[in-house]
């Protein structure tokens, strides 16, 4: 679209800039947010003029969500592990194989198709920045092949190939490490912004994660951590250590870890639909955000333990089950994600921010969590993660 837009006649606008209205969440009553060449122009009153006009009908805008955490990238899917685990059976995380089969089985074509439906899925659920991670090739070719798949929709690649010891490496998982670190990390660093690695029992220790992120950084990539999502462990604490831009999961959390994550600049992100898929319990964020740690939500969308891409869910889920405000969650998912991925242009709508927008089929915020499961996002406006390739 050439020209500039407006999207006038806003009942409620969240810009997430405090100087611009009330509170934190900077609510603009009556507003008007003018966009050109996918920047916000400006904040006006309702009645403002530009070459083309989205009525919003007195509804509610925010900017769109960021989901900081995802891996759309995968063939298949573990319904029949989900229905298992609802009837009884603990998540452990070795799924991650079978997954790992059937996307080294599947030609290209067929996995740009899939990551192509779930993105048009994404925003249709109001994302309009998401982070993609490979960890489902594990070997050199196929996680090289996921994040040029990824980097069709995102600029937020993270290789993830610390995600588990593939099956040929049974038993040795300090060799596998060094592959991952030299020769698969050679392959990845091209369409990687990112790294990850997974901090967990059955997973990698945090010695082999320390390596992991040593050489990612070495190689100009950025730090990110899975960490404490199956019990408490070091990852919390390492993430801080190695100035990690995020720690997600963060399930289990000790008072230490509560402090360390206050005292830095890492982002605690919290993936409440993968407790929900997974009968964990679900992390109390009180205590987190009440120590003036940063916090984060996202949907951590994958077939194993959280097949999600909807963000109002995760923030239904976190006003209901973590004790966050429906203030705090909003910001979470929107700036608050934006800080994970160390962006300030995104998860805010202010003159000079990114141009993209969500509006709600409701008057206020307050809807995404009091009529969870509803379809609200009337529209989608601007954003990263476009069906046809960035």
């Amino acid at each position: 679209m050439t020209g500039t837009l407006v999207i006038d006649n806003i009942g409620l606008l969240i810009s997430n800039d405090p100087s611009l209205g009330e509170g934190p969440l900077g609510l603009v009553t009556d507003a008007a947010v003018v966009i050109a060449d996918d920047r916000v122009l400006a904040v006006e009153p309702s009645g403002s003029v530009a070459d083309h006009r989205i009525d919003a009908a007195g509804r509610c805008v925010l900017p769109g969500f960021v989901d900081s955490h995802s891996h759309l990238v995968f063939a298949g899917d573990r319904a029949s592990e989900f229905s298992a685990r609802m009837a009884g059976r603990p998540y452990d995380g070795g799924g991650i194989r079978v997954t790992t089969d059937a996307t080294r089985a599947a030609s290209t074509a067929v996995l740009t198709d899939l990551t192509r439906g779930r993105i048009v899925e994404a925003r249709a659920a109001g994302t309009t920045t998401i982070e993609i991670k490979s960890g489902y090739g594990l070997n050199v070719v196929d996680e090289a092949r996921c994040l040029d798949i990824a980097g069709e929709f995102t600029d937020e690649t993270t290789f993830l190939g610390a995600h588990l010891v593939p099956a040929e490496f049974e038993g040795r998982a300090d060799a596998y490490v060094e592959l991952v670190c030299s020769a698969m990390l050679d392959a990845a660093r091209g369409p990687a912004k990112w790294i990850d690695a997974f901090c967990e029992r059955g997973a990698f220790d945090a010695d082999q994660c320390r390596t992991v992120l040593e050489a990612g950084r070495r190689a100009g990539l950025g730090l990110r951590l899975h960490g404490n999502q199956l019990g408490h462990g070091p990852g919390v604490q390492l993430a801080v250590e190695m100035g990690c831009a995020s720690v997600d999961h963060c399930t289990y959390l000790s008072d230490e870890d509560i402090e360390a994550l206050a005292g830095s600049d890492t982002v605690a992100t919290f993936l409440p639909a993968t407790d929900f898929s997974t009968r964990q319990p679900y992390p109390n964020a009180r205590p987190v955000i009440d120590a003036g740690a940063r916090v984060a939500l996202a949907s951590n969308c994958n077939p194993g333990s959280s097949y999600t891409t909807s963000m109002s869910f995760c923030i239904a889920l976190a006003v209901r089950d973590m004790y966050m405000t429906i203030e705090e969650a909003i910001q979470a998912a929107t700036s608050g994600g934006a800080a994970a991925l160390r962006r300030t242009d995104v998860g805010r709508l202010s003159p000079g921010s990114a141009g993209h927008a969500v509006i709600l089929d409701a008057p206020s915020h307050h809807h995404l969590a009091y009529r969870p499961g509803v379809p609200l996002i009337w529209a989608t406006i601007g954003g990263e993660p476009q069906p046809g390739g960035s």
